[in-house]
């Protein structure tokens, strides 16, 4: 729990900036009228609070679930098995991320307006729902990714640790955290942009009722290829950092305590 908290905490608040700016250009309305470079810690406040239970959350239930399983699985299937606990932990996870993510993500479109009012006008006009809208093309988005970052970053681990004859260091562990990472933002960048659209659409409006699909084929018909992969350089070069800060801080508080 401690480990998991303090490595959220860490790599959400260091790469924020990169987060806000990869908010705006996947922003309906354009970078430029999103905020652009102007208020780049808006919707900060939020990110603080949630990522601590969100990282400690994911953790308890990825490790719990990965060493249930393993006790009754080959080594084959240890790439399943990651994927398994993976899973459950991002579902998990986004029961805190979710809320956290909306109030970020619109106070990043709407650097004039506090966190706080944000969230009271979301609670007013929309209720709980409204603060868990995306939840399902959250998971969807999560999913997908930790399928491909968690079982390469622990077979890159692996691999690492054969070839040096030991178990590898916690910064050897960041390195394979940022590669895992990387790769597994790209792959999963479309997912990202229809989640943010579902986040920021208006009430009524055809993606706030939150299908996944929907809003893919939307942003497909109206900005084709490029659209569909906005804002994938910084969120690339956000995650690729951030698996190497967040993985890495992990395992180095991990042994620590």
């Amino acid at each position: 729990l401690k480990a998991g908290g303090i490595a959220g905490v860490c790599v959400d608040l260091i790469l924020f900036p990169l987060d806000t700016v990869k908010t705006r250009l996947q922003s309906p309305q354009g970078f430029r009228k999103a905020g652009g470079f102007r208020g780049i810690y808006a919707g900060v406040p939020s990110t603080a609070i949630g990522s601590f239970p969100n990282a400690a959350a994911f953790f308890i239930t990825y490790e719990n679930v990965k060493s249930m399983l393993h006790h009754s699985s080959t080594s084959y299937l240890t790439p399943a098995t990651h994927m398994v606990a993976a899973s459950l932990g991002e579902v998990v996870a986004c029961l805190i991320r979710v809320p956290s993510e909306v109030v970020k993500q619109r106070a990043q479109v709407s650097p004039s307006s506090s966190t706080l009012r944000i969230l009271s006008h979301t609670l007013y006009h929309e209720g709980i729902q409204g603060l868990y809208r995306g939840y399902k093309s959250t998971v969807l988005r999560e999913i997908p990714f930790s399928l491909v970052q968690f079982p390469l970053w622990e077979s890159l681990k692996d691999l690492w640790s054969w070839k040096q004859g030991h178990v590898v260091d916690s910064w050897q562990s960041a390195v394979c955290g940022a590669f895992a990472g990387g790769f597994a933002a790209a792959v999963t960048t479309p997912l990202d942009v229809a989640k943010t659209r579902i986040m920021l659409a208006k009430a009524g409006s055809s993606n706030a009722s939150g299908n996944v699909l929907a809003a893919l084929g939307g942003i497909w018909r109206t900005q084709g290829l490029a659209g569909l992969f906005a804002g994938v350089v910084p969120r690339m070069t956000a995650i690729g950092l951030g698996g190497f800060i967040f993985l890495g801080t992990y395992e180095k508080t991990r042994q620590l305590l």
